[in-house]
């Protein structure tokens, strides 16, 4: 029962003019960015309490999906061992704990282990904890790690002696949370952030045991628009500092045997010159879109003739086919590409021998090659799942053509039956012409017909691709009779290189006109109706819902919006934010006029207006450094003041997390049953 004495949440309005390009926006709720403020905190408790209320009666049904969710979980699980430099490296979760262990054996599986990390007994008394970019030396004996106990991805890096188990006394503060060893297994280079932007901005070098504030700057990215990050190659010949931007990219490379040389550049920058390096033998591999390669070629050259000029094809360019990565091994190159939406994976002995694909049989599905860190094997690793099939580990033979599943996905509780479900993929007209690809699955005793409840879900931006892959979460909404489905926009790479161009800058609408298009296309294909539609997305994603929001409030019955960027003019007018500056190249730059004027036209929290909105849950973390909790904290206020009707609004503020959530793995699934039980009450389904 609701609690009639809690009144739905009132912030003050302290009116702030924020003008430019003679054109003054009037924000009420400017004043909620300041977390040092305890009136605002007090409001985002508020809102809190002001969730509790009004969601107290899914309480128990939100427990009971938690442990529904629980049990589909293998709790006592581990990982496919991978080897590198004579050691098997293993991840596994201990049952009831949120955490895993890390682990290794020398040189066989039937060795002793060997604990490195028990991130259980780390975590204890934090609310919060990630261990990240666990590094060892190449000698074997030394661990670099990084730990981040707040959610704001500011990483403190440490070093572990592997023999004796004592940590080095160093710690360095503010780091990306990784390092990479030079050959002498005493030398580090890191990635240090800066304090108030958070952009990776400056690498040095630190020798283990010395006092971090003798570290050496070996690179200072000075251009903002840019961040940068130092690793070693595959081949273990060359550490590299990478520099990378929306648009462009440049590498500087070192001989891991000498680490107090200096970088050289291996290709200067050029706006709109894009590529990644590779060592093989003598020569650079280099994947990039040089010569107008939209969807990127794979181009070489010697390691002493490293600028461009001097790279010539190995793969040209096609069309028809994005080409996304590539693994290199002794005897044979694996490539990653994609085609008509799908991922395809390529295999090319060096002696041009063979050149093949591997075949997948499912018109919708995700393919990708898994971690290989070792270089003379004739076995690829590779991951495969779809939305009815679970991921499966597989390892493949070059030489005998065989493939040996090491590991499948395990959803317990005896209930799943993958030829209990249907997938399929539709193709939606958008408003100027253009097919948008939909990948949906629901179970096969579901109806479609206008009755069916069905969740659309889209992200669209950075280029960033959401495969359709498989869920266990997801099914608790399927055997519910759900319908979910994922509106592949432009602004994802789906169709290719083109198809993330033709979704951001100044064509940043299409994302969401191909959501709401695709949307009006399952109604209008009695897959829904209106009254039992509902959209979700995050981060980008949340823009995307806020966007559609304003231009079609009446086409969803609700929407899950987490952590969502929606105050876009705002933020990138202010550099101050972390991570603006190097956003530009995505979103446009506000101070100009241009873009200033096509952001305002979009931005969700500048377009609220007098109208009656769906349904809503708002999501977000205080300490999300991705995108700062006052969006949505200011947003919600702006549709509190504005909205008609009485349809449910409420946001949940997590006081110890940031943009990723939880860090324990059940905590994560607490949040899953929190939306799902929100949209699961909106149908009368709880």
């Amino acid at each position: 029962m609701t609690n009639k004495d809690i009144k739905t949440p009132k912030v003050e309005k302290i009116e702030k003019k924020l003008e430019i390009h003679g054109d003054v926006r009037i924000d009420n709720y400017y004043w909620l960015n300041d977390r040092e403020n305890s009136k605002v905190i007090d409001y985002l408790n508020t809102e809190n309490v002001y969730y509790d209320d009004k969601t107290a009666h899914t309480k128990k049904f939100q427990e009971d999906l938690f442990q529904e969710l629980k049990s589909r979980i293998k709790e006592d699980d581990e990982s496919v061992p991978y080897k590198k430099n004579n050691y098997y490296y293993i991840t596994r979760f201990k049952k009831g704990k949120q955490y895993p262990v890390f682990a290794r054996k020398k040189e066989s599986l039937e060795a002793k282990e060997e604990i490195l990390f028990d991130v259980n007994k780390l975590a204890e008394g934090f609310s919060y904890y990630k261990l990240s970019g666990l590094s060892v030396s190449p000698n074997n004996k030394l661990m670099a790690f990084g730990i981040d106990t707040v959610s704001r991805r500011q990483y403190t890096l440490q070093f572990k002696n592997l023999e004796t188990g004592k940590l080095f006394p160093e710690k360095i503060e503010n780091t990306t949370g990784s390092a990479s060893w030079a050959d002498d297994n005493k030398t580090v280079f890191y990635t240090q952030k800066n304090p108030t932007t958070l952009r990776s901005e400056k690498v040095f070098r630190h020798i283990l045991g010395t006092d971090p504030l003798n570290d050496i700057e070996v690179f200072f990215e000075q251009d903002e628009a840019f961040s940068t990050y130092v690793y070693r190659t595959k081949s273990e010949k060359y550490l590299i500092i990478g520099s990378h931007s929306t648009v462009s990219t440049e590498y500087r490379i070192l001989d891991a045997a000498t680490p107090t040389g200096k970088f050289q550049i291996f290709q200067p920058r050029e706006r709109d010159l894009e590529y990644n390096i590779a060592h093989y033998n003598n020569h650079f591999y280099i994947l990039t879109n040089k010569d107008k390669a939209i969807n990127f070629k794979l181009m070489k050259t010697p390691i002493a003739e490293t600028l461009k000029e001097n790279w010539f094809d190995v793969i040209p360019h096609r069309e028809d086919v994005l080409l996304e990565d590539i693994s290199i091994f002794k005897e044979f190159l694996v490539i990653e590409e994609r085609s008509n939406g799908l991922n395809k994976i390529r295999i090319m002995r060096w002696d041009n021998s063979e050149d093949y694909y591997l075949p997948f049989k499912e018109e919708a599905y995700s393919a990708g090659v898994y971690f290989n860190p070792e270089f003379d094997t004739s076995c690829i690793r590779y991951g495969y799942n779809s939305m009815t099939t679970p991921s499966s580990v597989i390892d493949f033979n070059v030489d005998t053509k065989r493939k040996e599943i090491k590991k499948e996905q395990q959803v317990l509780g005896g209930k799943f039956n993958k030829n209990n479900y249907k997938s399929e993929r539709l193709w939606a007209n958008a408003i100027d012409g253009t097919k948008i690809p939909i990948s949906l699955v629901y179970h096969k005793n579901t109806s479609l017909t206008k009755e069916t409840s069905l969740l659309l879900y889209g992200y669209g931006s950075y280029g960033y691709t959401i495969d359709a892959g498989f869920s266990s979460t997801r099914l608790s909404l399927l055997d519910r009779g759900f319908i979910f489905a994922i509106a592949h926009v432009r602004g994802s790479e789906y169709l290719g290189r083109k198809w993330y161009e033709d979704g951001k800058l100044l064509k940043k609408k299409n994302t969401f006109t191909d959501f709401v298009d695709c949307a009006k296309f399952l109604i209008t294909k009695n897959y829904t109706s209106k009254k039992h539609l509902y959209a979700s997305g995050g981060s980008a994603g949340g823009l995307l819902m806020g966007a559609i929001i304003n231009m079609n409030p009446d086409l969803f019955n609700g929407v899950l919006a987490s952590v969502p960027f929606v105050d876009v003019v705002t933020t990138m007018l202010d550099d101050s934010i972390p991570l603006t500056t190097g956003e530009y190249d995505e979103w446009g730059n506000p101070n100009e006029k241009e873009y200033y004027e096509y952001m305002k036209s979009y931005s969700p929290y500048d377009n609220v207006t007098k109208q009656n909105y769906p349904n809503m849950l708002i999501t977000t973390g205080l300490n999300d450094s991705q995108v700062q909790y006052f969006e949505p904290a200011k947003w919600i206020a702006k549709l509190r003041e504005l909205k008609v009707g009485n349809n449910i609004l409420l946001m949940h503020t997590e006081m110890d997390t940031g943009h990723g959530g939880a860090s324990g793995r059940f905590d994560a699934l607490k949040e899953v049953a929190r939306d799902y039980s929100f949209i699961l009450d909106l149908e009368g389904s709880l």
